[in-house]
């Protein structure tokens, strides 16, 4: 089906679209409405299952713990509702000391609930993980099995109303978004020794507004004009870290054939980075919390780490030859200096897609995660890993970025400009159901000169990413999944040199009559650093679980 820019540009823009072009992620025509009325479906479940553990490196330890769990899975779709949840709860019990009793709640859900047909929207999401974080601030989504030292929780949640019509001529679309995120006291997190204190997180409230009402090519001229303005604003609690960014735009596009046109845009911005100092001691050295991150000395100035104004543009090339395919490419001018940014979105047919984003923004952990979970479709079921119950990277689906979790790198508490390139394709054919995502992401620090934080200042992680996952339906009453991520950690902020990260996992799956199903999975984790002794370690699972 071949389709005009102009036709297609007054479908195009929906709300997701309007506040990724906020942050400075484009994803134009990526919609997370679906078509299908698939119902609801609501599967909950209780689990029991026996694991062994054996440490490869550094050491030699072998230890055994029971998990029981009480989880749902559930999803729902509709002409113009839709959403996916998957929450479990987990309880470990370890046979010795060196595996401890512990508790885990993880979960992840996305919807987008029509409130007044298709054209007004409330959209949320959630996330609850556990999550492994090392000395440098790197983190990944899911723990390894039997090592909870290293361990910590994030959640976070977000929703917001999402306006989309049409008045006279002229489409107008808004939508507003309020996010928090939260990780947990990371007690244990080592820390090389010699090395800098990596402040960890602790969380933050984000703010994400946008409207634009613009009209289409051949309505009342023969290019497109629109008009828009956006405000992102993030509180970090750690030393009252503050992004403030405001902006309003201006933009053209201009058909040069059927299905390609020239695009731009010019306005004015004003973005502004601030925190405040520690607290300090009688010896002038920052004061440590108990839970290991800086006090804030709330009653010391606000500091500017950051700060620019003044005009902005860009300009760059749109393709569109069919509803389902979509490409934009841009170079311009933000935040003081040159800015490369653009999107590919490819769905051949229902059970396949593919999605590509160039992105460049100023952001927080907090607001990382909450643009990931902003990213991920409304249609899709959990990719856990089967030895210790925890989300991965991935969800399993065939819409959004799929593996925008795996992107979330450093666990640091620095406002940073983040800019890099990730790709994820999903597809499901007959018994068979496959994904990956790829990525890279470099995180320049901002930090004020008069903090604790000055030494960061202008120093960069970078985080290169890989996940997978595949599975394949055997028979009637059996299945057999495939499971695989990795990512190098490169932080200019740490002296233990480069960190690759790798976790692989197999299960079999065995239905023996309605509702009672066995597992058998295996597992390799471990992290090899440059500085540090590796840690690597193989587990083994066997299970129960009844789904009612």
């Amino acid at each position: 089906m071949r389709m005009t820019i102009a036709t297609i540009l007054a479908l195009a823009v929906t709300p997701s679209t309007v506040l990724a072009q906020q942050s400075g992620e484009v994803e134009e025509g990526r919609s997370s409405q679906r078509s299908s009325d698939r119902g609801v479906e609501i599967a909950p479940y209780i689990e029991a299952a026996q694991v062994v553990t054996a440490e490869l490196a550094p050491g030699d330890d072998v230890v055994t713990y029971s998990r029981v769990a009480a989880g749902v899975d559930a999803g729902f779709g509709g002409r113009y509702s839709q959403g996916s949840a998957s929450l479990r709860y987990e309880r470990r019990i370890g046979y010795s000391d060196d595996v401890a009793d512990t508790d885990t709640f993880s979960g992840i859900a996305r919807t987008s609930l029509a409130l007044a047909g298709p054209n007004v929207t409330f959209e949320a999401g959630g996330l609850a993980s556990r999550t492994r974080v090392e000395g440098s601030g790197a983190t990944s989504i899911g723990g390894f099995g039997g090592d909870d030292d290293f361990t910590t929780q994030i959640y976070s949640v977000y929703a917001g109303p999402a306006v989309q019509t049409q008045i006279g001529v002229a489409e107008v679309t808004g939508a507003y978004r309020l996010g928090y995120t939260r990780v947990e006291s990371p007690d244990a997190v080592l820390v090389t020794p010699g090395g800098e204190r990596a402040d960890i997180f602790d969380d933050s409230t984000t703010h994400n507004a946008v409207v634009r009402a613009g009209i289409a090519p051949d309505t009342v001229l023969p290019i497109g004009v629109g008009i828009g303005a956006g405000w992102n604003r993030q509180d970090v609690s750690n030393l009252d870290q503050r992004i403030d960014d405001r902006h309003v735009r201006a933009d053209v596009t201009v058909p040069v054939s059927p299905n390609v046109a020239l695009i731009g845009g010019v306005g004015y911005e004003d973005v502004e980075v601030s925190s405040r100092d520690a607290l300090r001691d009688i010896n002038g050295d920052p004061v440590i919390g108990t839970d290991g991150r800086f006090v804030t000395d709330r009653s010391a100035p606000r500091q500017i780490a950051y700060e620019t104004d003044g005009i902005i543009w860009d300009a760059g090339v749109m393709w569109r030859p069919s509803n389902r395919t979509s490409l934009t490419a841009s170079v311009g001018r933000r935040y003081g200096s040159t800015t490369y940014y653009g999107s590919l979105s490819y769905a051949p047919d229902d059970r396949s897609s593919l999605n590509v984003s160039v992105y460049d923004n100023i952001n927080s952990f907090g607001g990382q995660v909450v643009g990931a979970l902003g990213d991920l479709g409304t249609d899709f079921d959990a990719f856990r890993n089967p030895v210790t119950g925890d989300l991965g990277g991935c969800v399993i689906g065939t819409e959004g970025d799929n593996c925008a979790l795996a992107r979330l790198g450093s666990i640091r508490s620095g406002v940073f400009r983040s800019r890099g390139v990730s790709a994820s394709y999903g597809a499901s054919f007959g018994r068979t159901s496959f994904g990956f995502g790829a990525g890279y992401d470099r995180r320049t620090f901002i930090a004020g000169q008069n903090t604790v934080l000055a030494g960061i200042d202008g120093i960069a992680d970078e985080n290169y990413w890989l996940a997978a996952y595949g599975s394949r339906q055997l028979d009637r009453w059996s299945q057999f999944s495939l499971g695989g991520s990795a990512s190098l950690f490169d932080s200019g902020l740490d002296s233990s040199g480069q960190a690759l990260g790798y976790s692989v996992t197999a299960a079999y799956d065995r239905t023996f009559i309605e509702g009672l199903s066995g597992t058998a999975a295996v597992g390799l984790d471990g992290i090899t650093r440059e500085d540090l002794p590796d840690y690597q370690a193989a587990s083994a699972l066997v299970g129960l679980r009844y789904t009612f």
